[in-house]
């Protein structure tokens, strides 16, 4: 079911990049294609972002203070992230679309490069400019729709968008980290409620990617071995917590899940990103991350559209690329029907996560709530 896709590339009224991915007529053949343009009269972008790096942890930590007056929680009628219309003027002009993506208006990353210098001229605090670019992926013109309702055939466009935009962000310049995610809920801090993920294009290595890397090398060096590898054989061996396996991929809840659900979703081969995946392995992908997100909606009695996160792990660009393997980590804050996990004083101050559940309860209740 490999899908036929068109990338049309234009300018919203801002000079920002809007790039369409089509899959349906007339416009995949190139019978038509997308001439509307933005009417709205928008000031340029100013993102005036930096990052500063902590020297207790080594990590920086990004400051976008331009970010306070972004668009929140928009009434369905003012959703930016649906088609245009003849009274109305979106982020999307065109009056219909399969998947578009945008860049942010109020991005979190995207400075100007610039000169690294000292806060307070302390050589423990350097900071500079929070370059890098952030993205917006919407993946249906449907204000209600969800991922897992998705048409296959949309569902592998939105994969192939992803991996497009993993490629084409990997080859700017002092991007060392893209990624791809969907926050969905409230619960979550989501600010537009359309069916949307986005893209991150870091100049830096996040924390969370730096340790998932340094234990892979001390790994490798210990053993010869792939950690990630090593790990979806143990799990499959196991099978105790293998919710979803196909020919290309496995998801399983890991044996460590911190979430009280959790999912693991990884490719049979060993890649780094989703640039990487051929058309088998998007086909079926499509497949499993729709079925996921399925069960996900189906898991607490009681409740339409569980809040959660899919964050996908990739390979950094450059340095320690060969360390890193591609899977996507499915998780809810939600611990049962009318309750959140919150991260108290252990998770949030010593990142010493407690569990209310187990990840064989948890793989089980998935396996119950399959289609």
């Amino acid at each position: 079911m490999t899908t036929r896709v068109r990338q049309t590339v234009t300018h919203l009224a801002d000079g920002r990049e809007l790039i369409y991915f089509d899959d349906t007529e007339p416009f995949v053949s190139g019978a038509a294609t997308r001439e509307v343009h933005d009417r709205r009269d928008l000031p340029p972008v100013a993102a005036a972002s930096e990052i500063r790096r902590d020297p207790l942890t080594g990590e920086w930590v990004t400051f976008a203070a331009h970010r306070m007056d972004r668009t929140f929680l928009p009434a369905a009628a003012d959703c930016p992230l649906c088609p245009s219309t003849a009274t109305s003027a979106t982020e999307i002009p065109a009056g219909d679309y399969d998947v578009a993506v945008f860049e942010n208006r109020f991005p979190s990353l995207g400075a100007p490069s610039g000169t690294s210098d000292l806060v307070d001229d302390e050589p423990l605090w350097p900071r500079r400019p929070a370059t890098g670019r952030c993205e917006v992926v919407a993946f249906t013109p449907d204000h209600g729709a969800r991922f897992a309702d998705l048409p296959l055939t949309r569902a592998r466009t939105v994969v192939d968008a992803l991996a497009a935009r993993t490629a084409a962000l990997s080859a700017l310049p002092g991007v060392r980290q893209v990624f791809c995610f969907e926050n969905r809920g409230v619960e979550i801090g989501v600010t537009l409620q359309h069916p949307h993920g986005q893209i991150y294009a870091y100049p830096f290595v996040p924390p969370r990617s730096r340790t998932l890397l340094d234990r892979a090398r001390e790994h490798r060096a210990r053993t010869g071995r792939s950690l990630q590898r090593d790990v979806l054989d143990a799990e499959l061996r196991a099978g105790t917590r293998v919710v979803w396996s196909g020919e290309h991929w496995s998801g399983y809840v890991p044996a460590a899940a911190r979430w009280p659900l959790e999912i693991h979703l990884a490719p049979h081969r060993d890649v780094p990103d989703l640039a990487a995946l051929d058309d088998p392995e998007r086909d079926e992908l499509a497949v499993a991350y729709r079925d996921l997100l399925g069960r996900v909606d189906r898991f607490f009695p009681g409740v339409d559209r569980a809040p959660y996160i899919a964050a996908w792990h990739q390979a950094p660009v450059g340095e320690d690329r060969e360390s890193g393997r591609l899977f996507c980590q499915l998780f809810s804050l939600r611990r049962a029907p009318d309750k959140l996990k919150y991260l108290a004083g252990s998770e949030s101050a010593m990142g010493a996560w407690i569990s209310d559940t187990t990840p064989e309860r948890i793989a089980a209740r998935l396996r119950e709530v399959a289609p």
